[in-house]
């Protein structure tokens, strides 16, 4: 029989993935076959996975890592229902892969829940026909009352997959011990009856000082603590964009006073040596791990811009905004309409733009145009690359936009740089593709092959004559590229040359460190021939290292070697 362990937490981002990830690769390495599942998942980060009919359908990324870390392919059994949050309270449904439609969450459990719930049995059962071991994901808190009697990702995965239960309690947020308990009392008795262990993650300093609280939580509970689990980000990409800097709050990008933010600026690169590619923080941002491959490069900088919404152009009282949690206190941001007053505009020391995916293109057009962003990026001269969203953006107009946005308009200008007009249907595309590459543009010089995969609603066609440097789903300008291809950077040849074109606009010479190896190319052994030293193989040294196995059903392998 399959056993099937289930990583729960006392909240969100308390390391579940991370956990889940490394037991998958644990197990896989000690030749256990085992594969990952999360019933439900709200991500817009997504990757493409093979249905239990063979076609082509979405799961969430945390997913096809776990996969990944398996060493298993991954299918849309791993995560058979997704929510992908687009905004005004709805997300569109997927489920076994395929998109349903959209929807609020009380249109979701009013009329879709049954057939989600029978989704994730079904998926599970086939999960466990073909696999020793199944590591789940829960999600959130396991402890929401609230939501007791329709949380499939914790509650339901538990019973149906008679699940051995594992709670995971952030310390680094504090009260960790407080949260653990908790959760434990707040659990229906049977799913109480389940919980085999806790796990404290994210834990720095002297693991003595936590002794008499883990004696104190084990005693009032009887819950055995598996382990304590050191802060270490083992370079896993991340499952949604709270891990991104420049946020600017709600989903409607509402809120003010958002910071921006740089990664990659600690690869001990100097600034004069460095380029500056910066990336809108769009409100409703989607595969945003795109970008990954650049922050690895030596001397790139990637800077999240925060889209906000302009402050100097309406002058009609009537319309102020009376909400003074929503007041921008930074005195360097006053009488201006731009996210960055003190450069004057948000691009003013960006070598390259690189716009990403949007999970509602329109709605995260409308969103540019409010902060003044569209005429910033019709100002810049440099090098820009529209991915998916980014690259309908770029066209000079979107229609069927009542489709894809939550307005009525059908019909609206994009920023006008890219030949293409963009329309919009309920048909939605989902694969993997190989694409031949004969650069032009940003990516002058790359050849060969590109490999990725497309997710999107939309299909863009050409208003004129124009350059395909990668593929029909693809056009460029002499220094603008737009393209639906995803994972477009994980490709070096096409890392290489787009980087080599920022460097050599932003006239600095490349630093002579070299290129680095990317956590995408790390995490994807394909590309790089090697399993050394990856993200999942970090991950599994934590779990490793950390955690008392026993409990959880399959053989404790934390003294043993391969």
């Amino acid at each position: 029989m399959t056993d099937t362990i289930l990583i729960a937490g006392t909240a969100s981002h308390v390391g579940k993935s991370t956990l889940a990830a490394g037991l998958c690769r644990l197990l896989a390495r000690r030749g256990v076959d085992v594969a990952p599942f999360k019933a439900q998942n709200m991500s817009n980060n997504a990757r493409v996975a093979l249905t239990p009919d063979g076609d082509w359908g979405e799961i969430g990324v945390s997913q096809y890592v776990q996969a990944r870390a398996a060493e298993t392919p991954s299918t849309t059994d791993m995560n058979p229902v997704l929510l992908k949050p687009r905004g005004d309270g709805e997300s569109q449904l997927v489920i076994d892969g395929e998109a349903v439609g959209h929807f609020a969450a009380g249109d979701y459990y009013e009329s879709h829940w049954e057939r989600a719930l029978t989704a994730a049995r079904d998926a599970h059962r086939r999960l466990a026909a073909d696999h020793d071991v199944v590591v789940a994901e829960g999600a959130g808190s396991i402890a929401e009352i609230n939501l007791h009697d329709r949380d499939l990702a914790n509650i339901e995965c538990a019973r149906f997959a008679d699940a051995r239960i594992v709670i995971a309690a952030d310390i680094e947020r504090g009260g960790a011990f407080a949260s653990l308990y908790g959760t434990l009392e707040l659990l229906p008795e049977d799913v109480r009856d389940r919980v085999v262990g806790a796990v404290i993650t994210k834990f720095r300093g002297d693991r003595s000082l936590l002794e008499p609280g883990i004696e104190e939580i084990e005693s009032r509970t009887g819950v055995p603590m598996l382990g304590v689990v050191p802060y270490d980000d083992p370079g896993l990409p991340a499952e949604d964009s709270l891990s991104l800097p420049g946020r600017a709050g709600s989903v409607d990008g509402s809120t003010t006073g958002a910071e921006r933010a740089v990664l990659g600026d600690d690869d001990g690169v100097s600034d004069a040596e460095s380029v500056r590619i910066a990336v809108p923080r769009l409100p409703r941002i989607s595969n945003f791990t795109d970008l990954e491959p650049l922050v690895r490069e030596p001397g790139v900088r990637v800077a999240y811009v925060p889209v906000e919404p302009s402050t100097d152009t309406d002058t009609d009282p009537s319309n102020a905004d009376t909400d003074p949690s929503n007041a921008d206190t930074d005195p360097s941001n006053a009488d201006t309409g731009s996210p960055l007053a003190d450069t004057g505009s948000p691009l003013a020391d960006a070598d390259a733009v690189v716009i990403p995916g949007s999970k509602n293109t329109v709605d995260d057009l409308l969103a540019l145009r409010a902060a003044g962003l569209d005429d910033a990026i019709r100002a810049f001269d440099g090098p820009i690359v529209g991915l998916c969203g980014g690259y309908q953006l770029l066209g000079e107009r979107i229609t069927g936009a009542d489709v894809e946005g939550t307005g009525e308009q059908s019909t609206i200008d994009g920023l006008g740089l890219l030949p293409v007009e963009t329309r919009f249907t309920t048909d939605k595309r989902v694969e993997r593709v190989t694409r031949s590459v004969e650069g032009g543009g940003p990516i002058t010089g790359a050849t060969g092959a590109a490999t990725g995969y497309e997710i999107h609603m939309g299909r863009s066609s050409p208003t004129a004559t124009v350059e395909r440097p990668i593929g029909p789903e693809s056009v460029a300008t002499d220094r603008i590229l737009g393209t639906y291809l995803h994972g477009l950077f994980e490709n070096r040849g096409v890392r290489e040359a787009f980087v080599e074109t920022v460097f050599d606009a932003a006239a600095t010479s490349r630093p002579s460190t070299g290129s680095a190896v990317t956590r995408s190319e790390e995490a994807d052994p394909e590309r790089t021939g090697s399993t050394a030293d990856t993200p999942y193989d970090r991950a599994a040294d934590l779990v490793e290292d950390a955690l008392k196995l026993g409990p959880l059903g399959v053989p404790d392998l934390s003294a043993s070697s391969p």
